[in-house]
């Protein structure tokens, strides 16, 4: 068997970051409202997978970062396949991606600077703004071979953990001096794994150093989520695994059933190693704390436990797309997704700056009759993720596509 060429798309790609794409889009379906005013209900029960966690663990809303993260890295071989075709040089490329990088760290803090702000908001968690701090650097290694992306991740989540690691516990003084904050309830770790508690880490002491160099219309303090400007360290090395599995998918000489195979025992030995790190004791009767974690699995601060459970995950739902489409050839199927995979960057910056006003037209537009109480919240937020898929769709149509 040949290896993938450009010409031949693979089409498994398009679809899983379509499905990524339009289930950030969904802002949830709506359930977390649901289960909001029906606790007691289906809408209960399933209502944790749909929501951020709190701090520790991992729901599937978690793992819509990291996988529109890791398939930025998986595009990376097969688009420098393609430049190197049209006979770019590296300087070329090299300048394309740093060029990139600016434009994704611009676009990240437009989308943090709102209506009512009248300065510039300099904060860097916004997912385009993450990519791009990385997106240079993951160029580079890219280049360099997969000996080198492998190294890299190594290397990236090792000093990370040793970043965090030898930075001083927070004292008793100060994990009471935040402990009645919004957001710190679970959030304020015991023991060792306190390294990585809310507000009290390595990186929040960075931010409070380093976004106070830049013009604030307030001291910067602490993000309200725990979100912090240097989660794109351990995030490149989110990207690189898929560098790493784009170079795979890309260049090796084994069948479709084997790389499907590659790819999901590979997710599932991820999943495993990241569970142990977060291992967790049950409590023991007369402690206060009865749980030992090796290294928690926060997603808010990129922990690199985190990086490695939430990277067997996208692995493990990369092979099923690719068992779908690639082997089962379900291409018909999976075209609503692909509508939206090629278009990524389009629906996410429409869904940021549009839902609301999306929304509020089809309040305008439609009769109340087509929102009844119950079902309004689902409604509301499928009806906005039609009209997104729409916008995507009429564009896929017109054969344009919105790449930096």
């Amino acid at each position: 068997m040949e290896p993938t060429t450009p010409s031949q798309r693979l089409l498994s790609l398009d679809a899983f970051r379509g499905f990524i794409m339009l289930l950030m889009a969904s802002s949830g379906f709506g359930i977390v409202q649901m289960a909001d005013a029906h606790p007691d209900s289906f809408w209960g029960f399933i209502k944790p997978q749909f929501a951020h966690q709190a701090w520790q663990g991992c729901s599937l809303w978690d793992l819509i970062q990291p996988s529109f993260m890791f398939m930025v890295g998986v595009a990376v071989p097969f688009s420098c396949m393609k430049r190197r075709e049209h006979g770019q040089s590296f300087f070329g490329m090299a300048w394309h991606a740093l060029t990139r990088s600016i434009l994704l760290v611009a676009l990240g803090l437009m989308l943090a600077t709102h209506a009512g702000d009248k300065h510039t908001v300099f904060l860097f968690t916004n997912v385009l703004a993450q990519i791009g701090l990385g997106y240079f650097f993951l160029f580079v290694l890219s280049r360099m071979g997969w000996e080198y992306m492998v190294s890299g991740i190594i290397l990236i989540l090792a000093g990370y953990s040793w970043f965090f690691i030898n930075h001083p516990l927070p004292t008793a003084e100060q994990v009471a001096a935040i402990a009645g904050m919004k957001g710190t309830e679970n959030a304020l770790l015991p023991g060792f794994a306190g390294h990585w508690s809310i507000h009290l880490n390595a990186a929040a002491e960075f931010d409070r150093w380093f976004l106070n160099q830049l013009p604030q219309a307030t001291p910067f303090q602490f993000n309200p989520g725990g979100y912090q400007t240097l989660n794109f360290v351990p995030a490149l090395a989110t990207m690189l695994g898929g560098a790493v599995t784009g170079d795979y998918l890309l260049r090796s000489l084994s069948s479709d059933k084997r790389k499907c195979a590659v790819l999901l025992i590979s997710g599932i030995i991820f999943v495993l190693v990241g569970t142990g790190m977060d291992l967790r004791i049950l409590p023991v009767a007369g402690e206060q704390f009865g749980h030992l974690t090796v290294m928690p699995v926060v997603k808010r601060i990129w922990t690199p436990s985190w990086a490695v459970l939430s990277g067997g995950w996208v692995l493990i739902m990369l092979a099923i797309f690719y068992w779908l489409v690639e082997i089962l050839g379900m291409r018909r199927v999976v075209f609503p997704l692909v509508v939206v995979g090629m278009n990524s960057i389009t629906i996410y910056l429409l869904h940021s700056l549009s839902a609301g006003w999306i929304r509020d037209h089809l309040h305008k537009h439609l009769p109340d009759a087509a929102f009844p109480a119950y079902w309004t919240p689902v409604i509301e937020r499928c009806g906005v993720l039609f009209v997104l898929w729409l916008v995507c769709f009429w564009l896929y149509r017109q054969k344009a596509f919105l790449k930096l």
